[in-house]
């Protein structure tokens, strides 16, 4: 066991919001330390959610990203040589890091022209309660819905 927790890095919040958690989601974005390209991407992405649907482009990504983010997960608890996939709630801070990961991962799945452009599809549908990340998250509520017998096991 260690010591002590390693202390909590301090986000800057991004120009255009003052957001902290836009600042994190652009960094789970970002390929070979390029920030500023990850930045444009993110505000193009919204431009395009503001033109679709002439709602703050903000708002839509926070329900989206609320959407996403999932409430329980699996893991795997061996007990007597068998593994078990045991529920477990998932702390806020995992929740929320999850959820952006699934987000940008189905963004880049998806088929369109710019990653601007898949991300703002991807958002909006997020925001519908539809699309690829929110079955995601729909999934694995499943999967611990249907393991709950082994909820004692809890790790």
């Amino acid at each position: 066991m260690r010591k002590r927790k390693p202390k909590k890095r301090v986000i800057q919040p991004d120009p255009r919001f003052g957001d902290t958690m836009v600042t994190q989601f652009v960094n789970n974005m970002m390929w070979q330390g390029k920030k500023s390209t990850s930045f444009r991407i993110f505000y193009d992405a919204m431009d395009k959610i503001a033109e679709r649907t002439s709602e703050d482009p903000h708002e839509i990504w926070k329900k989206g990203l609320n959407n996403v983010m999932p409430g329980v997960e699996v893991r795997s608890k061996r007990v007597g040589g068998a593994t078990f996939q045991i529920p477990t709630e998932i702390r806020p801070a995992r929740r929320q890091s999850i959820g952006m990961k699934w987000m940008i991962k189905y963004a880049r799945a998806r088929s369109g022209k710019g990653m601007a452009e898949k991300l703002a599809s991807e958002l909006i549908a997020a925001s519908k309660n539809e699309g690829a990340a929110v079955k995601k998250r729909e999934d694995t509520h499943k999967m611990a819905e249907s393991n709950r017998a082994f909820a004692h096991f809890r790790v």
